[in-house]
């Protein structure tokens, strides 16, 4: 037989980030291609301007990066890491910094308004818009509301919608939390 497998897989894409908070963020990435197959992803971290070290290692491409402070610049690349143990270049890197408390205050802020685009017998179509009301950049949002009691939603683009009890959240894609 001849040498085993020495090419390492292609660079994973930059990581985006969405579900940010004070103290998380989920992180997504383009896959890498390898000559036989990826069988890993390394996620490193490094808080301000120090060094990078490996926070968590994964099989498909999305983190949850959790223990995070408020208010703190992260920057995060990704490693492949194929069957024979290569590992390809880190990816670009992703830096972002958390909000303070609970993904507000100081000079970030956010505003939702509604409007009803349309309506029919039992039903109707709305619209909701999200913006920035603070100097700073956000990276992701979420808007909750109150639903009245036997409210159904039945469709909702551009957003990802979660329930609980009468609780309605939603929050931004990957591709719409910059604000």
């Amino acid at each position: 037989p001849g040498p085993g497998d020495t090419t390492a897989p292609t660079a994973p894409g930059r990581p985006t980030a969405t579900d940010v908070t004070a103290t998380a963020a989920t992180l997504s990435w383009a896959a890498s291609t390898d000559n036989v197959g990826v069988t890993s992803y390394e996620v490193l971290r490094a808080t301000g301007t120090g060094a990078a070290s490996v926070v968590g290692t994964v099989s498909g491409t999305t983190y949850r990066a959790t223990g995070l402070t408020a208010s703190t610049s992260y920057t995060f690349t990704v490693r492949a890491r194929d069957a024979a143990g290569n590992v390809s270049a880190a990816s670009p890197p992703l830096t972002l910094t958390t909000p303070a408390g609970n993904g507000g205050g100081g000079d970030q802020g956010c505003a939702a308004t509604y409007r009803v685009v349309n309506s029919w017998a039992g039903g109707y179509q709305a619209e909701v818009t999200v913006r920035n009301t603070g100097t700073a950049a956000t990276t992701g949002w979420a808007v909750s509301w109150t639903a009245p009691a036997g409210t159904t939603i039945s469709s909702l683009w551009n957003g990802r919608l979660t329930t609980s009890g009468s609780t309605v959240t939603v929050r931004n894609e990957p591709y719409n939390g910059q604000l």
